[in-house]
């Protein structure tokens, strides 16, 4: 059994929690939250903990920013990833076809798994471990299907309400006992967007650069 999980076999039914979860996410076309990320590493005594925002657009865009103001933010765009360091005057170019930047790939891979547009979209990406049934929660304890994915992160949690079925948090368990979880505030379903949200200005003066893939 897979540790911070229940073995599915003493857990409740996960189907029809589930298919309306998953029945939901086709409503959803755009959605933004505030978000505290909390890191817990094993060679720290306390938790990291910051605090941000983040806006997404079916199927796969997707904006997020920690600090305020902004110290760090990240765009997913169709073919790339952008990561800009504003205070630096700094922007990373990471095309989605190599490797993204080590923290910024475990957050798209969170989110990507927060908002499935299917059952066979979920199943393709991810193993169902277990289901956690609470009160407050339910909770999906999914594991990667892509072995490479899966030495570095062999857990993904993710929590939503019991009754509205909006996400609640994501949640990255590592091989090396980390782990990275996002919890979601003052959600908003299918707000109005900027249409420049996901076409961050680069100012001329920054420094741009495209890190070689490792």
């Amino acid at each position: 059994m897979t540790a911070g999980c229940l073995n599915r076999a003493h857990g409740s039914d996960p189907a029809p929690a589930l298919e309306t979860w998953l029945s939901r996410q086709t409503n959803v076309h755009t959605w933004s939250a505030e978000v505290i990320q909390t890191r817990t590493l094993k060679s720290l005594l306390r938790p990291l903990t910051a605090t941000g925002r983040v806006w997404y657009a079916a199927p796969h865009q997707f904006r997020w920013e920690l600090g305020d103001p902004p110290q760090t933010i990240a765009v997913r765009q169709s073919e790339r990833m952008v990561v800009i360091y504003p205070r630096l005057k700094r922007a990373e170019l990471f095309p989605l076809d190599t490797a993204s930047p080590g923290p910024w790939r475990d957050a798209l891979a969170l989110l990507e798994a927060g908002f499935p547009r299917s059952r066979s979209e979920l199943e393709s990406r991810f193993r169902l471990l277990d289901t956690i049934a609470t009160q407050d929660l339910h909770i999906l304890c999914l594991q990667p299907r892509s072995a490479s994915a899966r030495r570095l992160m062999p857990l993904i949690r993710v929590g939503f309400g019991p009754t509205d079925y909006q996400l609640r948090f994501t949640e990255i368990q590592f091989a090396d006992g980390s782990s990275m979880r996002n919890d979601f505030r003052q959600i908003q379903v299918n707000p109005t967007l900027s249409d420049n949200l996901f076409e961050p200005r680069l100012e001329p003066d920054w420094e741009v650069v495209r890190p070689k893939s490792k």
